[in-house]
């Protein structure tokens, strides 16, 4: 067989190889897109660098055996800006905690793809809008904190679906409309 028969396989082998790889990058695209659209004026995601295979050697981030994202800890790290829909490719996040920052805009809806999430803090920062209906599809959710920030409409019907929620914060918002029935969550400690 001549030698330009031979090479038209090689592409697809690495083809092949390229899903063992693609999960630690997808994340690792998906926390650069959110770095990129915060001011991180303390320097708390210097260690954030998008060149690297995947993102679990950065600070404030845990990944899992199997290299995958299951914990961001940016709570209380003096971050402004806004969260991005890429945050809902981290498939296997468990805990979502940014509380106490100057966070701003609406929650994305692709948050509630996080089936995984166990625990979103996004409290005591300036997020606004509607919280979007889609966070009622996290069915894994035990603590979901949303206080003190300037969320507006109703509180969605979605959220009383969650029957494993141990702990949910609403309060100093602005929000309208009357209150979904929360009293069927028989795993509610905190409302």
């Amino acid at each position: 067989m001549p030698p330009h028969h031979v090479a038209w396989w090689r592409p697809l082998f690495l083809i092949a190889l390229m899903p063992i790889g693609v999960l630690g990058n997808l994340e690792g695209d998906a926390l650069n897109a959110f770095r990129q659209s915060l001011i991180d004026s303390n320097n708390v995601l210097e260690s954030w660098d998008p060149t690297l295979v995947n993102p679990c050697t950065w600070y404030h981030v845990t990944c899992n055996v199997q290299n995958s994202v299951v914990r961001v800890d940016l709570g209380k790290a003096g971050l402004s800006g806004t969260l991005v829909p890429q945050l809902g490719l981290l498939s296997n996040l468990q805990y979502l905690e940014l509380y106490s920052n100057d966070l701003s805009g609406v929650i994305p809806v692709e948050l509630g793809n996080l089936t995984a999430l166990a625990s979103l803090d996004l409290y005591q920062n300036n997020l606004n809008g509607t919280i979007p209906d889609s966070l009622g599809q996290l069915s894994n959710l035990r603590f979901l904190r949303l206080n003190d920030n300037s969320f507006t409409g109703n509180i969605p019907v979605s959220l009383s679906t969650i029957t494993g929620l141990q702990e949910l914060y609403l309060s100093r918002n602005n929000f309208t409309g009357q209150a979904p029935d929360f009293y069927n969550l028989s795993k509610l400690e905190n409302l």
